[in-house]
């Protein structure tokens, strides 16, 4: 009896994992979208090339590192 309880709280924490990794795919992917048009746009209205230097790429690195940080420490309250 106990095996058939542990199975079907087996299958939900399953269901709950995936739900929450669609919506992160999901919700990443719409935010990279959007900032890639943004990127863009601004561009094409200044009249030039998007062009990203390394030290720009380092910064926005360490950003999404303290975002993910930040996400991470939701849980722990």
């Amino acid at each position: 009896m106990a095996d058939i309880i542990k199975m079907d709280s087996t299958e939900t924490d399953g269901k709950w994992k995936m739900k929450t990794i669609l919506a992160g795919t999901i919700l990443g992917a719409l935010t990279g979208l959007g900032a890639a048009m943004l990127l863009t746009r601004r561009a094409e209205q200044q009249g030039e090339r998007l062009n990203i230097t390394s030290g720009q790429g380092l910064r926005l690195g360490v950003l999404i590192a303290g975002l993910l940080r930040s996400i991470l420490s939701l849980g722990e309250e």
